[in-house]
């Protein structure tokens, strides 16, 4: 566990330092709002806009009152982290769940020391751990604590679900980083809804021997979620166009609610040093904030 916390303390001191130097010292928050959020009503003044009005408060008759927003200075961070077994793909210690939970570990150390307040939700095709939100470096060492400890109780995804739940759970207007690799379907319309009521963050994790699958012939495929062993022609190439077009449609899908609202997408292969394409995020998301 030292050994994990140092690595993580070390991915995090290299991100936060390379930002505050691109940045020129204007760098504020990796977790700032870019937003507004409702502050209170006043009564209503000639010029305000018309669109303002809260009609619930000013039908009780005691005048016309507009809604005012403040700027969003801190917001909640939720991490939710896909833990099914699809996620455990790949060269020990590298596989995409380990991938997943160390960016996460990175990020709850970040908010920790810019005193972001920080939760967990994990999940496959149920919950399988939630942390609420809190402040501060041993909060952090709880979430790093509790999601390399965690052993999934499923081995099956659902993310329409698991989004479901996110959503019933985080009530306020948040910063949402969710981590997954994204094999599942059906589940577009949860992530437009995330998408739609928080600042969304998108991680897909990826692993090129998924997406570069070798002509091998006819061989086993262990599916790790059911269990079940299926025999299938890797070399044929209707089974070659099959696979790869639904991983270029999965991304496509992503993609384009990313960009319709405005929320944030990054994909990280394992086999990458990923805190370059952090650095990265973050960058863009300070520009997005300057520019807005």
């Amino acid at each position: 566990m030292k050994d994990l916390v140092k690595k993580l303390q070390k991915y995090e001191i290299r991100i936060r330092k390379v930002i505050n130097t691109q940045m020129q010292g204007n760098f504020h928050s990796v977790f700032k709002g870019t937003g507004l959020e409702f502050d209170d009503v006043r009564a209503y003044q000639y010029g305000d806009d018309v669109r303002a009005i809260d009609w619930n408060v000013s039908a009780k008759g005691h005048g016309t009152f507009v809604k005012t927003y403040k700027e969003e200075k801190e917001q909640s961070v939720f991490l939710i982290l896909d833990v099914s077994a699809s996620q455990a793909i790949g060269t020990t210690g590298q596989q995409k769940i380990d991938i997943g939970k160390e960016i996460c570990g990175i990020l709850a150390l970040v908010a920790a020391k810019q005193s972001s307040q920080i939760g967990m939700v994990c999940v496959s095709d149920q919950k399988e751990k939630y942390i609420k939100p809190g402040l501060g470096i041993e909060h952090a060492f709880t979430i790093i604590k509790a999601i390399f400890e965690l052993k999934a109780k499923s081995l099956r995804t659902n993310l329409a679900a698991g989004i479901k739940l996110a959503l019933s759970i985080i009530k306020r207007r948040s910063i949402i980083v969710l981590i997954s690799d994204f094999i599942d379907q059906n589940y577009e319309r949860e992530l437009t809804m995330l998408a739609k009521k928080h600042d969304l963050v998108v991680i897909q994790l990826m692993d090129k021997r998924e997406i570069d699958f070798p002509a091998l012939g006819i061989i086993p495929l262990l599916d790790k979620e059911t269990g079940k062993t299926i025999w299938v022609n890797t070399s044929s190439s209707s089974f070659q166009h099959r696979y790869l077009t639904t991983y270029a449609d999965n991304q496509e899908k992503i993609t384009k609610i990313c960009r319709k609202y405005k929320a944030n997408y990054l994909t990280i292969d394992t086999s990458d040093d990923y805190v370059p394409q952090l650095i990265n995020l973050f960058r863009l998301r300070n520009l997005m904030r300057k520019s807005a």
